[in-house]
Order: C-alpha cells, then sequence, then structure tokens
C-alpha cells in the first residue's frame, strides 16, 4: 500500500488509553493513516523516518493566548510555536482590537492565514474591556456577526468585564452573551473570572462562560469543576498545591495548559507551552497527563476534533522527542511535512510592512512639556490624603493603600514622596483624557518608564520619578509611534520601538527578544522588583484586574466597577 511517510520503530503516545506504545506510523495526504505494527512489509512511502529510540506525541495546542503579549507579528510568532512544538494555537487578538476594532481583527487573521502554525481565531468580547476607558477601536455585536460571517472563528474570547455581568443586566457585555446564545449557541464562550466564588460565580456560569484561565487556587478549582466551568492552567497558577491536585484528583478531563501572555525574551529563550509541559512533569505530573493537557484536552476543549491525536484520520501534527524529563525536540511536522529539525538551520523570513499604513500612525499624540507632570491641589491645602495603587511582587494584582502627602502653592509634592507618578493619556485623538495617581511597592525607585503596550486600552501610560525622566520617556515613545522607553537622570536606558498600532514590532524574535531582555535589565537597575515587569506595568492600566487600577478616566476601583476620586 502506497504512504508519503513511514515513521519506524518509535514510542508513540496513545491519547485514548494515555500510554507510550512501541508502533509504526503510516502518514498519508497530511493525515494519519495507520499506526500499529505494519512496517515496511506492508508499506511503500516516498519518505522512511526511523525513529528509534524517539518518542512521537502530538503537536502541542494553545487555546488560551494573545499575540500581541509578545510584541511580535503573527509570522514571527509562528516561527517561534514550531521550535517549540506547538502546532496549533487559538489566539484572541483583543490587543489590536482595542487600537483598531474589528479592522484590527481582520487584519490579524489575514496576517496568520499563510503560517505554518495553524491559528483559529478567538473574537474579541470584551472591547473595551470596560466603560471606564477610551479605546481607539471597540467591537460592538454587528462585528461579531461580521467575523462569525467571514472568519473562522472557534469561540467568543475571555468574558473579562465580570462586574457587570453579574450586576448590570443590560450593559454591553451581557448584550453580547445574550446575542451569541440565542443565534450561535454552540459557539465556546471563554472567561476571565478572577476569585470569584459560589454565586458569584455561578452567576457567570450562568451567563453562558464555561472556562476560567487566570490565577487559580485550589478552593477555585474545586468550585470551578464543580459547576462544568474548564480550567485553563497558565504557568502562574502551578503552585505546588495546585499541581498536587490536579496529580492526585481524576480531574484530567477538565483542565489544560495555556501561556496567555509569553514575553518576547522569555519566547527566545525558555519557549512556550512546552515550558509549561516541562514543568508540570518536573513538579511531578506524569508524562502521560502532562502531555495529554498540552494536545487532547485543549483540542476536545475547541471541539477540534481533527487533531491533538495520533489517530488514523486526524492531521498530522507531530513532534519527535529524544527525552521526555527535558522534552527536548529533535523534530516538529506539521500536515506530515518535517518543519523543524534541530540539526538543520532554523531561520526567520524577514517581514515588514504588513499591515495597513494606518496602523503605523496610531499614537496621536503631540510632545508633551514637563508641566504635565505637575499634581494641582486645593491651594488653601497644605497636605492632602490620596489613594495610592500598591504594587506587589508575584502578582499583577494591586492594593489600594491611602497616604497624607504636602501640598505646597497649589502643587502636590510627589517628587519628594516615597512614590511614583503614574499618568495616562489617551492617545486615539478622541477626548484627550488624561489622568494621574501615586503607585509604590515593588516598582521604580528612581528614573521613569513611558509605554503604549498598557493593558487594553494601550493609552499612553508614563510612571517615573521626577517630571523631566517622564517628559523624555513619554516624547521619545510618541516619536516612534509608540512602545516602551525607559528613562534615568536625563538618559535613555531602553527603548522598544512598538510602531504597529504602538503595540506590535516587525524585527525578527532575535532582535525583539533582546530589545525586550536589556529594557528588563534597564527597568530592574532603576528599582523594579517584579517577576515579569513589563507586564505588571502594562496591566497598571488594566480596569478588570484586581484591586485598583489607572485609566484615562481616572483611578478605578476595580472589585466596585467604578472611577474612585485621587484625593480621599
Amino acid at each position: 500500500m502506497q504512504v508519503d511517510t513511514l515513521v519506524l520503530n518509535g514510542t508513540v503516545f496513545n491519547s485514548y488509553f494515555k500510554q507510550f506504545r512501541k508502533e509504526n506510523i503510516a502518514i498519508k495526504d497530511g493525515r494519519f493513516f495507520y499506526i500499529g505494527k505494519k512496517g515496511q512489509e506492508f508499506f511503500q512511502s516516498t519518505e522512511t523516518i526511523d525513529a528509534t529510540g524517539k518518542y512521537i506525541v502530538p503537536g502541542l495546542i494553545d487555546i488560551h493566548l494573545h499575540i500581541e503579549s509578545t510584541m511580535v507579528t503573527p509570522a514571527t510568532f509562528s516561527y517561534a510555536l514550531i521550535k517549540n512544538g506547538v502546532t496549533t494555537i487559538v489566539p484572541e487578538p483583543h490587543e489590536m482590537a482595542n487600537v483598531f476594532g474589528v479592522t484590527g481583527v481582520k487584519e490579524m487573521i489575514k496576517a496568520s492565514k499563510n503560517e505554518v502554525v495553524d491559528m483559529f481565531y478567538g473574537i474579541p468580547s470584551s472591547v473595551p474591556a470596560t466603560s471606564m476607558e477610551t479605546t481607539g477601536g471597540a467591537i460592538e455585536i454587528e462585528d461579531i456577526e461580521e467575523l462569525m460571517q467571514t472568519e473562522s472563528i472557534k469561540c467568543l474570547g475571555e468574558i473579562m468585564n465580570y462586574y457587570d455581568v453579574l450586576t448590570k443586566p443590560g450593559c454591553k457585555t451581557n448584550q453580547i452573551l445574550d446575542y451569541v446564545r440565542k443565534h450561535y449557541p454552540e459557539l465556546i464562550i471563554e472567561g476571565h473570572v478572577p476569585k470569584l466564588l459560589d454565586d458569584e460565580l455561578q452567576g457567570i456560569a450562568f451567563a453562558g462562560v464555561g472556562s476560567d484561565h487566570t490565577h487559580q487556587t485550589v478552593e477555585g478549582m474545586k468550585e470551578r469543576i464543580g459547576i462544568g466551568m474548564f480550567l485553563e492552567i497558565q504557568e502562574k497558577s502551578m503552585t505546588r498545591d495546585v499541581i498536587d491536585y490536579l496529580i492526585e484528583n481524576p480531574v484530567k478531563e477538565h483542565f489544560c495548559f495555556v501561556t496567555d501572555d509569553v514575553m518576547a525574551d522569555s519566547l527566545q529563550l525558555r519557549g512556550h507551552l512546552n515550558v509549561l509541559l516541562k514543568k508540570a512533569i518536573a513538579m511531578g505530573m506524569s508524562y502521560e497527563d502532562a502531555i495529554y493537557a498540552c494536545t487532547y484536552t485543549p483540542a476536545k476543549r475547541m471541539r477540534m476534533y481533527d487533531r491533538g491525536v495520533i489517530a488514523p484520520s486526524k492531521i498530522a501534527d507531530f513532534v519527535v522527542v529524544s527525552n521526555l524529563d527535558d522534552f527536548f525536540i529533535d523534530a516538529v511536522y506539521k500536515d506530515g511535512e518535517k518543519v523543524f529539525d534541530y540539526e538543520l538551520p532554523y531561520v526567520q523570513n524577514a517581514v515588514s510592512k504588513q499591515f495597513p499604513a494606518s496602523f503605523y500612525e496610531s499614537v496621536k499624540l503631540s510632545p508633551l512639556n514637563a508641566e504635565e507632570f505637575e499634581v494641582y491641589m486645593d491651594v488653601e491645602k497644605n497636605n492632602v490624603t490620596v489613594r495610592t495603587i500598591h504594587v506587589q511582587n508575584g502578582s499583577t494584582f494591586t492594593e489600594e493603600r491611602q497616604d497624607t502627602l504636602s501640598v505646597d502653592a497649589g502643587r502636590l509634592q510627589w517628587e519628594d514622596s516615597p512614590y511614583c507618578l503614574v499618568k495616562t493619556f489617551e492617545r486615539y485623538g478622541k477626548n484627550d483624557n488624561k489622568a494621574h495617581g501615586l503607585i509604590g511597592g515593588d516598582i521604580l525607585k528612581r528614573g521613569s518608564v513611558a509605554t503604549t503596550y498598557s493593558h487594553d486600552n494601550h493609552n499612553l501610560l508614563v510612571v517615573g520619578k521626577n517630571k523631566e525622566d517622564m517628559q523624555l520617556a513619554a516624547n521619545e515613545v510618541i516619536k516612534n509611534q509608540g512602545g516602551i522607553c525607559c528613562v534615568h537622570n536625563g538618559e535613555i536606558l531602553s527603548m522598544v520601538p512598538l510602531p504597529v498600532g504602538g503595540i506590535l514590532s516587525e524585527e525578527p524574535l532575535e532582535v525583539i527578544s533582546a530589545q525586550v531582555e536589556e529594557l528588563t535589565t534597564a527597568l530592574k537597575s532603576i528599582g523594579y522588583e517584579h517577576y515579569n515587569v513589563i507586564m505588571s506595568l502594562s496591566t497598571l492600566s488594566l480596569p478588570v484586574s484586581p484591586a485598583l487600577k489607572i485609566t484615562d478616566y481616572g483611578l478605578i476601583a476595580v472589585n466596585e466597577g467604578k472611577v474612585v476620586s485621587f484625593e480621599v
């Protein structure tokens, strides 16, 4: 019998039994044709692969991530994924949607279509994430309908504004949920429900949300699984107690591993979903269960029944591994064709100007002067009590605290305080909104940083200890049509240009990862103490992540879903 490829003598992972078996594999027309004992005595093949001593596992599948979090284009992302064994992803481009609306979504999908990795998109459901921020674009019900009709869509992306869902029946998010459940009842609905329990959690489930990918606890996992919610475990949830629970209890069908947000330097130096797989194994999870949670269960969750397993008729995406402990990848095959071999050169093709011209002109701000970073108070006051944002290493959640600062001739003396000033500027040319606050804890102790990579609205966010450094950092970002700039004593320590929508670079992964690594080092050198300084910085403007954040509307009390005053 004629086939395209024979893989002989491999140790093949059978997902249905969760077992490795010594078998041969026949591939025909990009799909698995046969898995069993028959070999060259039965099949004739164009190519024969000797997999003696090798393990054959399905291509890894990541069903919850945001390409824009890596600050790269789909082409660069695909290049990086393949060498890490990831062959299918379900990205949700709500960052680009916040900048450009449905056009941003369609352009990301367009840029993904000819890449090696299969990219099946989720529709951003929460753009803007709340009604308390200004974005460049929005996703409305008519946009969802357009995408459903014209694109290959796997799910409605994470429902983030859980407060409104629970307390405001007529809010935009509930209107979207009602529309989807009525017109597309089979569409998977993803969720973002940090810390919710009991009646609040079940209220979100009642609204149609079927998963959660946020930071997990054992108590939260038990409740979620108990009401039929699927768990998407990212690395920050891989604590000892969480992993032990997943190992020791019969919950293997109810979770998978996902990356969500991966920085460019981490992607280059550490890897992608394979990092979580290896970590799970190192923490005591069996090879079989770890692989299952990176292949079979994510495919099943997204109803991608044509992949995630090595079985007849399934797409022939697979990874050749020489050692399961460190999951060393020898080769990766996509649709039956070898797309990566660690012994051969693996070079990224250069890409540039993949997007419309307007995507490179999204920062509509004039240069700022130092006066922008003064904070004016009542001239009759000598001191004032204000809310402060407290950053703590280990989490992107913040705390609200209060402190009393001095006022001189109506100017808050913030530069003499223990705090940084944080200020955000609406950058789309819509309303010229701006807001300020104070921020302390494990954050800058000197200098400044400015960024248009600020979740999810991506307005210009500036944090600093003095006006002059803040002005320089902000204006460098404006000049470059977006990016992240770190400054100290009037010197630019690091600049990551992000000209595509103010959030993406078209540089090769090796270049952008080096830039991000340099930026991280620079931020730490001026006192930012965090396991992920860039994500900590960028989520200061994320008003669905507890507890006190800032947008161009002002300080946001996330758990109360409202704008609160700077002065107490």
